[in-house]
């Protein structure tokens, strides 16, 4: 599963934008327990959920779609992503292989 997700935490209010190419339940509780270390970024809590996810069909997309979200840097963009699926279907089509 090759993908760009975002993640919420409730506690910090904040979102994470990520990717992943293994199994994505597993990825979440990685972040959850501090598995990537304690000076990461989602280490700050331990309460993230998945908010959105992108299927891709490459690695690599996953990676342009998840710069391009981070260089929105919009919480508006981020929550308009959830409320209009037609934005994602465009970022596939822009950042084909």
């Amino acid at each position: 599963m090759k993908c760009c997700y975002i993640l919420f935490s409730e506690k910090l209010n904040r979102f994470y934008i990520g990717v992943c190419q293994d199994d994505l339940n597993e990825r979440i509780l990685k972040h959850n327990n501090h598995t990537y270390g304690n000076h990461r970024f989602t280490a700050k809590a331990s309460d993230w959920i998945l908010f959105f996810l992108i299927d891709c069909e490459s690695y690599s997309q996953a990676v342009k779609i998840e710069k391009h979200i981070k260089a929105m840097k919009s919480r508006v963009y981020i929550r308009n992503l959830a409320k209009y699926p037609d934005i994602s279907l465009q970022l596939l089509n822009k950042f084909k292989d």
